[in-house]
């Protein structure tokens, strides 16, 4: 185990090595009105409805392997699609949105560690995302805020188990789906 302020090798990989798909999620519509200071009510429903797409399917493989994950991962704490459908402008007779038909592959621990990471990094981006909504008076979204003040203790907690579970899973594996995540999420977002 690590101390405090030593970071696990496996998120240093992850950071650095996954830093270019990041980036270019960044470049999403969505992002990039953010970034301008200009966020629309229906741009981040647009966003929302296309994050639960890809967040329904990736939880519900999460939940079918949740017997491998103990109780310090606080698995029950992480699931947020939920939250989204909270979020959604309520539309009769509304369909519920199109779950992504590309998921990256979630059938080994290293691709569910990997695809963790990243859909666990978004909780802290999150958090600022909701800030920048609050300044362009969009309601405040429980999908962006979704831990509140667990947000911090919850990833703190999710490196930790990462950095433990890593080896055995295979760093370069956990990397690798990280990366694919990424990249099918970004696909996904990016669709007409």
């Amino acid at each position: 185990m690590s101390t405090p302020s030593e970071t696990p090798a496996i998120m240093l990989r992850l950071r650095h090595e996954t830093r270019p798909y990041h980036d270019a999620l960044e470049q999403q519509a969505f992002n990039r009105a953010l970034a301008a200071g200009a966020p629309t009510a229906a741009g981040t429903a647009q966003f929302l409805a296309r994050m639960y797409g890809f967040l329904q399917p990736y939880e519900t493989t999460l939940r079918a392997h949740a017997a491998d994950f103990s109780p310090a991962w606080d698995l029950a704490e992480r699931f947020r699609a939920h939250l989204i459908l909270e979020d959604l402008p309520e539309t009769p007779g509304a369909p519920t949105p199109p779950l992504c038909p590309a998921m990256p592959p979630l059938r080994t621990r290293a691709q569910l560690l990997g695809t963790m990471y990243v859909m666990e990094g978004s909780t802290l981006g999150g958090q600022v995302i909701a800030r920048q909504l609050a300044t362009a008076g969009i309601p405040l979204r429980h999908y962006f805020t979704g831990h509140g003040a667990r947000t911090g203790p919850l990833w703190k907690s999710f490196c930790q188990q990462l950095a433990e579970a890593a080896p055995a899973a295979g760093p370069d594996d956990v990397v690798a789906a990280a990366s694919r995540a990424f990249h099918h999420l970004d696909a996904w977002l990016n669709q007409p």
